[in-house]
């Protein structure tokens, strides 16, 4: 079941919600643990022993931890906690990859490929995985004290809004919420603005663009102007996708009373990538400099030492968005990208520039990432790239001008609209947001949104299943 579906608005959120607000608060998380528990149970019952077990793995670790004095014993403690939740972690999501890339090599030497039945990736595992470990290591460093409430971290684990495809929450921003919380008709306002707004982003402008980006990527020979269109058309699906579950699931936090940070700030406006890494998905970020750079020595051991965390950080990044070698390679792109930048700025060779010469040069830099990043496999990538440099020629071929539909176009343009105009009417969408929980403004934002909302109800209604692009990670 996922937030864009109709047995979701129409059944799961509106008895979710009146039951929730019917309970006294001391049993409202045990209701949030009851329903996230039913939305994960949707899609596979069997694959819920996984979510039980990770939380009751890092709460008991969390009260070891606790109360084991410093030194080795606590730190091979906390080592057998990682080991624990990343050992899942490779099993449901790289021993297929594992095993393929061995009968790859042993069959190019002609030997016999390694029998093998392919392993079912649960959905949300890389997510609950991510906010078991920052427990544990938080509580490790004595950052948060371990919490003696089993139902609140159950709670908090399984938080449907973010327990498939985040956002990657520490504990410690949500633990005072779970204990005392308030709920205002101006926070729930709030919480269905953003949740349509969302919405309609996933619905009438990422699903709009799918099946241009699918007939693109599918090209055996794309000409330049295929592989740009379909490059640029994939840049906007990933954002308008991704930044609309952020958005729902920000909004469904909000309906419940919570306050989640915000995920994304206008990364297509930056000037650099390290400013980009600022603005994408920024809890993520926040995670892998916290949990990753920092833990494999951040810039405490010298600059040579510093690129390589930044280039180790950002493989391992890529590494953990799915289980292919094309993801490795874009975290290597980004990586390499990343240290450059910041051996130009510690030599003094970073010199200001305008805006209309960075954004746009930052921008090709993530396109072609995204390129990487979107292709099934690396040579699909390289069919891209090619496509890109002319290779192939220039003008549009015939078998995908038939996709670029007008309305297609008009999603692709309000997309860039939004993009590079968005930052204009707010620093930040949060801010945007905080604005409209005044009551004329959520009145009138709710004028604007309600007929688009109904207008992406009856696309959603009308067109075929389709999953959030990260659920995939």
């Amino acid at each position: 079941m996922v937030f864009s579906s109709n047995v979701f608005l129409f059944l799961f959120l509106p008895i979710f919600l009146i039951v929730y607000y019917l309970l006294p608060f001391k049993g409202r998380s045990a209701w949030i643990l009851i329903g996230s528990y039913a939305l994960y149970a949707w899609w596979r019952l069997d694959f819920l022993w996984l979510l039980v077990a990770i939380t009751g793995v890092a709460y008991l670790y969390g009260l070891i931890l606790e109360k084991q004095p410093d030194g080795a014993r606590r730190r091979w403690t906390l080592i057998s906690a990682i080991v624990l939740n990343l050992g899942a972690l490779a099993y449901f999501k790289y021993a297929n990859f594992g095993i393929d890339s061995f009968n790859a090599v042993t069959q190019s030497f002609g030997l016999q490929p390694f029998s093998w039945t392919p392993i079912l990736l649960p959905i949300g595992l890389s997510f609950f995985i991510f906010h078991a470990i920052s427990y544990i290591v938080d509580v490790y460093r004595r950052e948060e004290k371990a919490t003696h409430n089993p139902l609140d971290f159950a709670a908090f684990i399984a938080l449907f809004p973010h327990l498939i495809a985040g956002p990657v929450l520490k504990y410690n921003l949500l633990a005072d919420q779970f204990r005392s919380r308030t709920h205002t008709m101006e926070k729930f306002s709030y919480g269905a603005t953003r949740f349509m707004t969302g919405f309609a982003k996933k619905v009438l402008i990422a699903d709009s663009i799918a099946p241009l980006v699918t007939a693109t990527f599918n090209q055996p020979n794309p000409t330049m102007a295929d592989a740009w269109l379909g490059a640029l058309a994939y840049t906007l699906q990933l954002y308008f996708d991704f930044s609309g579950y952020s958005d729902m699931a920000i909004g469904l936090a909000a309906m419940m009373g919570f306050k989640f940070p915000e995920n994304f700030n206008h990364p297509y406006i930056s000037r650099s990538i390290t400013e980009f890494w600022r603005r994408w998905h920024m809890s993520l970020s926040s995670w892998l400099r916290e949990y990753l750079y920092i833990s494999l020595g951040g810039n405490r051991y010298g600059r040579a030492r510093t690129y390589l965390n930044l280039w180790l950080t950002m493989v391992l990044g890529g590494l953990w968005h799915g289980a292919n070698w094309t993801f490795v390679l874009w975290g290597v792109w980004h990586g390499s990208i990343l240290a450059v930048e910041r051996r130009m700025k510690e030599a003094s060779l970073w010199k200001p520039s305008p805006a209309w010469l960075t954004i746009p040069g930052t921008m090709i830099l993530v396109i072609i990432g995204w390129v990487m990043f979107r292709a099934d496999s690396v040579p699909d990538a390289f069919r891209m790239y090619r496509g890109m440099l002319g290779l192939n020629g220039v003008s549009l071929s015939d078998t995908l001008a038939w996709q670029v539909k007008p309305s297609v176009l008009v999603s692709m343009v309000l997309g860039g609209l939004l993009v590079y105009l968005a930052p204009y009417w707010g620093s930040r969408v949060g801010d945007v947001g905080s604005r409209l929980l005044r009551p004329r403004l959520a009145v009138g934002a709710t004028v604007v949104l309600l007929p688009l909302f109904v207008l992406a109800i009856m696309k959603l209604s009308a067109q075929s299943y389709t999953p959030f692009l990260y659920f995939q990670f």
